[in-house]
């Protein structure tokens, strides 16, 4: 080989050295932009071994909240919510979902929790947020932003306070009603407040905030839970992180053999498969169909969905008490889920004997349902709540151990035996090409 080759070939691969270790900066801190959907940009560039971006938390933006017309203007929402996984960088999503006016938010941060559930930010942690690498951002109606990344050491299983400032008017807030979380508010711009004192008002709701993605060198996605009450769990412990998702979340980061993933629960209330939540009940939501692909299929680092999903249809007017229906929206989520490469769980419904809604003929639908279900023609994987959640000596019923004393939401005891029942080996699989 003569000099002028060897030169050549040595240029050539400090090159490729400079090429990777810039692809390596900006995949781990680089601008998490802006954008009108609620699909965080991805780091495509950022290798495996460095880590990558993976959603930590998350709630779906359910409704417009009443009495809200003017937002909140003057005021500080501090939101508390709960990390799943850890990571050594943070960033969140803002949504102005349900607005009819451009959100603006002049102050925004982010910091950990100095115990759990308190308004006062641990010793260190303030960290104030930007948005294309500014302090302010502006929202459309409609739309949603992704703040960059902020360098913190996030601890999984730790609470967090995401804090917004508001300016001035802004139109009805988007939000999530059953938070079973306390959140707090403050007047004035409170943003980077270390202490709470200023925070007196209390608030059982999420708003404007609907993720948080954590820079994780372990875990390798996350999983995405969709669904009604049960996965949004209207009836654990407020406070206590007893939903069915907080406890897969702590099956996924205890059990040795356990994938690494991220949980994001993308319940509402009231939820239901095939129609939208009418004028006189918009707390139920957009259906599972139509919002898949904003409140799943386009989370970061979805690897696998998990589906709870259908009561409502039965319950709700105008009732669907066509079966075939019911599972051809569920082979619909399986057919979107499988375009984007992902593979989906899907739950049997679970019993409801001695709930006010019960009839023969609603217990009738679910079972057949169930029935195909169980039969493998609906989704890859099936998880049988229905099963896990059902008293033995009266099947039609939940376990009393096990029911919250409505006769149809789980009890903590419950929540926890649905996490049991998954298998955690289905979410490492690739999806197949078909059914």
């Amino acid at each position: 080989m003569n000099k002028s080759v060897g030169y050549a070939l040595l240029a050539g691969l400090a090159a490729v050295v400079v090429l990777v270790s810039t692809a390596i900066f900006v995949g781990f801190g680089g601008n998490g932009g802006l954008g009108t959907t609620g699909n965080p940009p991805r780091d495509p560039a950022a290798p495996a071994a460095a880590g990558q971006w993976v959603g930590t938390w998350s709630a779906a933006a359910a409704a417009a909240e009443p009495g809200t017309l003017d937002g909140y203007a003057g005021m500080s929402i501090r939101n508390v919510v709960h990390t799943s996984v850890g990571g050594s960088s943070a960033r969140i999503q803002l949504s102005n979902l349900y607005g009819t006016r451009p959100l603006p938010v002049s102050h925004a941060s982010l910091a950990l929790a100095a115990t759990t559930g308190n308004p006062t930010a641990a010793t260190g942690s303030m960290r104030r947020l930007s948005f294309g690498g500014r302090q302010a951002v502006t929202i459309p109606a409609g739309g949603a932003v992704t703040s960059d990344p902020v360098r913190l050491t996030v601890p999984h299983d730790t609470d967090l306070l995401v804090t917004t400032y508001s300016p001035s008017p802004s139109g009805p807030a988007t939000y999530h009603p059953y938070a079973r979380q306390t959140s707090y508010l403050a007047r004035g711009d409170r943003t980077e407040d270390d202490t709470g004192a200023a925070y007196t008002e209390q608030s059982p709701y999420w708003r404007y905030l609907t993720g948080v993605d954590v820079w994780s060198r372990e875990a390798h996605g996350s999983v995405v839970a969709i669904g009604d009450s049960i996965t949004d769990g209207i009836t654990s412990t407020a406070g206590a992180n007893h939903r069915w998702t907080d406890f897969l979340a702590e099956r996924l980061r205890n059990e040795p053999d356990a994938p690494r993933l991220g949980v994001l629960n993308q319940g509402i209330s009231g939820n239901r498969l095939l129609v939208n939540g009418s004028r006189f009940s918009p707390n139920n939501g957009p259906s599972v169909l139509s919002r898949l692909e904003r409140d799943a299929l386009s989370r970061t680092g979805v690897k696998a969905v998990v589906v709870e999903i259908g009561l409502n249809d039965l319950f709700k007017s105008p009732r669907q008490l066509d079966p075939e229906k019911i599972v051809g929206g569920m082979r619909e989520i399986v057919n979107e889920a499988h375009a984007r490469g992902l593979r989906v769980t899907g739950g049997t419904l679970s019993p409801f004997g001695g709930h006010r809604g019960y009839s023969p003929k609603l217990n009738e639908v679910r079972e057949q349902v169930n029935k195909i279900i169980r039969s493998g023609t609906v989704f890859d994987e099936v998880v049988d709540f229905d099963k896990a959640l059902r008293d033995p000596a009266h099947p039609l019923r939940l376990r009393p151990s096990y029911d919250s004393g409505d006769h149809l939401h789980p009890s903590d005891q419950g929540y926890r035996a649905m996490a049991d029942a998954l298998d955690l080996d289905h979410l490492r699989r690739p999806a197949p090409a078909s059914l």
